[in-house]
């Protein structure tokens, strides 16, 4: 419980201090509505893949979802392509949106229970397979949408949910907010959520108690490509067009805050709301680097080098390596004495 509270105390200092050094740096524009609402609109997509990621690495056995956004955009192109051959996004906005949103969630879906399905009943190590899948969902999206741009359009129902606010607050991030608190409250209060912490943490022991692995393992990932095709739906609201290539650094992103939220990569722990407030803290980082004039170029090298220092402080004691003396103030456990 203490790392727990720890890690949600640093991450709320660390988006404090990253708000004070950008109004500090940009002579308080940084903290303009304006950018405050642009900066808010561009967390979503990147926080519910980031959000399947963690599910992912919270089953434990290696478990990874490299193909988040390979599926977001797959979900995106494929909707656009099958929508727009019987329904027009100018002639019927309302009814394009809903089954474009159907459409790519289900895909999403799909994907997400393909990923399960090879990784439960085929013993195939997740990153593999989810490097597999995320080759086949591009390279699918590329022959669906003949390596060209599909266009979306921007129907009221979709374009509202990209670029609406809703008491100053993006339309987007608030329906980001609503799904992260779903899935911390199924994470927290159903017995699939305490069987994927425990399969997580001792996958023979959940096995031998009679724990439904698979089950479990198939629901983690359908989840997860659930989270993807709604992330693919946030993109094509946000822009008119959808791509197969597009956020090509997500993943890296997506994987950098899942371990700065203090997901375990060996599994067994991870929490919704440090999540939110690790993308939070990326997308303010990311607004402080764009605010120096720095290239994307060397922020990609930022994110790498952050990675590895939180995988690093995550292995091994930083502090207790920095702080020897720490030790010694830890109680020792009292060894019973024999009877005289």
């Amino acid at each position: 419980m203490r790392k727990t509270g720890g890690q949600l105390a640093m991450l709320v200092v660390i988006n404090g201090v990253l708000l004070v050094a950008g109004a500090l740096i940009s002579g308080g524009s940084f903290l303009s509505i304006f950018n405050l609402q642009s900066m808010a609109s561009q967390v979503p997509e990147i926080g519910l893949l980031a959000i399947g990621v963690m599910l992912a690495m919270c089953a434990g056995n290696g478990g990874i979802d490299l193909s988040g956004i390979a599926l977001a955009n797959l979900s995106g192109v494929l909707s656009a392509v099958i929508v727009s051959s019987f329904l027009s996004a100018t002639d019927s906005g309302t009814a394009f949106s809903l089954v474009f949103i159907a459409g790519a969630i289900l895909t999403g879906f799909t994907g997400g229970l393909i990923n399960g399905l090879l990784i439960s009943r085929l013993n195939i190590t997740p990153i593999l397979c989810t490097l597999g899948t995320q080759m086949a969902f591009m390279g699918l999206a590329v022959v669906v949408s003949g390596g060209k741009a599909v266009t979306v359009g921007s129907p009221e129902l979709l374009s509202s949910l990209g670029n609406d606010m809703l008491f100053e607050v993006p339309f987007s991030f608030l329906v980001f907010m609503v799904v992260a608190a779903v899935v911390a409250a199924v994470l927290k209060f159903t017995p699939y959520g305490l069987w994927l912490m425990l399969i997580g943490t001792n996958p023979k022991a959940a096995v031998y108690a009679g724990f439904p692995r698979n089950w479990v393992l198939i629901a983690t990932y359908a989840l997860s490509g659930t989270l993807s095709g709604l992330a693919g739906v946030i993109i094509a609201a946000r822009n008119v067009n959808v791509k197969f290539d597009y956020g090509s650094s997500y993943l890296l992103i997506a994987i950098l805050i899942a371990v700065m939220a203090g997901v375990k990569p060996e599994g067994g722990y991870g929490r919704v709301i440090c999540v939110v407030l690790s993308a939070i803290a990326l997308q303010l980082m990311s607004s402080l680097l764009n605010f120096g004039g720095l290239s994307n170029f060397v922020r990609d090298f930022a994110w790498g080098l952050l990675l590895l220092t939180f995988l690093a402080v995550g292995r091994y004691d930083i502090a207790g390596f920095l702080l020897p003396g720490r030790h010694l103030q830890t109680p020792s456990v009292p060894v019973p004495q024999a009877p005289k």
